[in-house]
């Protein structure tokens, strides 16, 4: 099977540019950052905050995350309920980057990546994908963009579903997520030593796309 790990920072864009790179491939895509913002909701409606001081093993033993492929596309379910659009909130997204920290979350989530990678050919992308989910992957991409285009794009996405944000708190939860990112102990965001960095900053959504699947096709042979 042919795997493609694309990791990055909060806002790069690596979910839509995935999605859309497997699309033109005939992979499946595999949104890994889906699965801990799953989780990351499920403590929310437990009752946790950010620190996390609470009984994680108790609150996963209670939770069920999965993938289910509908008309092509990932949905993402817990505990049976669609919550694709829950998992996008700026809360969900600061509680993702808490949980996925903590060594019992990433055992939980780990082995559902790998099996997917195993059975199918797949984009998958995360913060750690390359460097510790996927390590052997056939082709590996950082894509990142800078901080302030990053939170740009993502206060553009947030206003058009009608969150009631402002920039400067999308670019604040921006710098947070990336210090929170890059600074755990359990598996940092970095970028592996043979991924191809792919900078967005000046790219368009076009653009961007097409740097990624000729980075593609270039590693693949083709």
């Amino acid at each position: 099977m042919i795997s493609i790990a694309i990791d990055g920072p909060a806002g790069a864009g690596k979910s839509t540019l995935s999605r859309k790179a497997a699309k033109a491939l005939g992979f499946i895509y595999v949104d890994t950052g889906a699965l801990y913002r799953a989780v990351g909701l499920k403590f929310l409606k437990s009752g946790a905050d950010e620190k996390l001081e609470c009984d994680i093993e108790d609150i996963l033993s209670d939770t069920k995350v999965d993938i289910r492929f509908i008309d092509n596309e990932q949905h993402v379910f817990l505990d049976d309920n669609d919550v694709n659009d829950e998992i996008r909130t700026p809360k969900a997204s600061m509680m993702a980057s808490a949980v996925s920290a903590k060594p019992p979350v990433r055992a939980f989530l780990l082995e559902m990546q790998r099996l997917l990678a195993k059975e199918n050919n797949v984009v998958m992308d995360g913060r750690d994908i390359g460097t510790v989910v996927l390590p052997d992957a056939t082709v590996k991409i950082f894509l990142t963009a800078s901080a302030e285009t990053r939170a740009q794009r993502r206060y553009k996405e947030l206003i058009e579903k009608g969150s009631e944000v402002t920039y400067d708190e999308v670019y604040e939860d921006m710098l947070k997520r990336d210090y929170n990112d890059t600074h755990r102990p359990i598996a940092p965001l970095k970028q592996a030593d043979d991924a191809v960095l792919a900078d967005t900053s000046e790219c368009t959504f076009d653009e961007s796309l097409e740097l990624i699947l000729s980075i593609v096709k270039e590693r693949l042979g083709e």
